[in-house]
């Protein structure tokens, strides 16, 4: 599975941006569950959301709860994260990945069985 995550920038706080995942490869799309991690500078890569093959599920940090909606479209092999209300917190680097085991759920899945991830994209937020 290739991915390749899009639409990051520079925004003010308060704005919205929403970002994609577009997945390629020999692994079919529905097939595969989502999730969009974030890393900022100097800190570790954190948890963002995550969803279900399907889409039916959903599950999100506390951080970006009510804010952030993760959502995919089967058809066109694409993950998106609806990202309102940013602030300056969010800053950080945006990866998507993915993961094609299910020995966990969608909630209780690690990091660590996320084996396919995209390049990143940048988002800022200014205060």
């Amino acid at each position: 599975v290739q991915l390749q995550a899009s639409g990051g920038g520079l925004v003010q706080a308060g704005v919205s941006l929403r970002l994609s995942c577009a997945a390629s490869g020999r692994r079919t799309f529905s097939s595969i569950d989502m999730g969009w991690f974030r890393q900022a500078p100097g800190k570790e890569r954190e948890f963002v959301a995550a969803i279900s093959r399907s889409g039916g599920s959903t599950y999100y940090a506390d951080s970006v709860k009510g804010r952030f909606t993760i959502s995919r479209d089967n058809a066109k092999n694409t993950m998106y994260l609806q990202m309102n209300n940013l602030e300056p917190e969010d800053t950080a680097v945006y990866y998507c990945a993915a993961a094609d085991n299910f020995l966990h759920s969608i909630v209780t899945r690690p990091v660590g069985e996320y084996y396919y991830w995209g390049q990143g994209t940048l988002v800022t937020v200014s205060s």
